[in-house]
């Protein structure tokens, strides 16, 4: 019988909550530019206010060998709100040197104390 009620209490509980509506974000504006030597810019942004830039080219890089390979060189920025409410933009470069994001939200590297 108590198996019977919390499973009735439970019903209606769930019955309770209202229910969420979702639906696709909504893409306003898309743009990609395609450069045959390898190269690449696109952007876009959508409904809920999240925005990307990038731009991609390519560069003959060193290796550790002295041989030269063409890499991508990425530079961009993308855009969105945080759940507080607060605009957040990170920056970044990929290249040989690895990924390198910038931003308020990204920790930065403790600086070594001056003694």
């Amino acid at each position: 019988m108590k198996l019977i009620i919390v499973a009735l209490a439970f019903v209606a509980v769930v019955a309770a909550v209202p229910a969420v509506e979702q639906h696709p974000i909504a893409i306003l504006r898309a743009e990609f530019e395609h450069d045959p030597k390898g190269g690449y810019f696109y952007n876009y942004e959508t409904e809920n206010g999240i925005q990307r830039v990038e731009h991609g080219e390519v560069k003959e890089v060193a290796d550790e060998d002295k041989k030269i390979h063409p890499v991508v060189v990425v530079r961009g920025s993308y855009s969105y709100t945080d759940e507080n409410g607060k605009p957040e933009i990170i920056n970044y470069v990929a290249d040989e040197n690895g990924y390198r994001p910038e931003g308020d939200s990204i920790p930065k590297a403790p600086t070594p104390s001056k003694r």
